[in-house]
């Protein structure tokens, strides 16, 4: 997952941190950025949350970063 290390830097955040921030191992950020490991869904709604962004754009879905809060 590319993106996913490319919107953690644009964060100037460390793996060790964002690992922090979604409460797992800096060594599951390293699987998830070099496509070791997959997150499942709830692990994908947590990094979209803590990277400002949408599932659908770390995902690939859209190039559109923006995350659209529903009311």
């Amino acid at each position: 997952m590319e993106r996913l290390k490319r919107l953690r830097e644009e964060k100037n955040m460390t793996q060790v941190r964002l690992a922090i921030e979604l409460g797992v191992s800096q060594e599951t950020i390293s699987g998830y950025e070099i496509g070791k490991a997959v997150p499942p869904a709830d692990m994908l709604i947590k990094l979209a949350n803590v990277l400002d962004t949408s599932v659908d754009y770390i995902l690939g879905r859209t190039d559109d970063k923006r995350f659209i809060k529903l009311k």
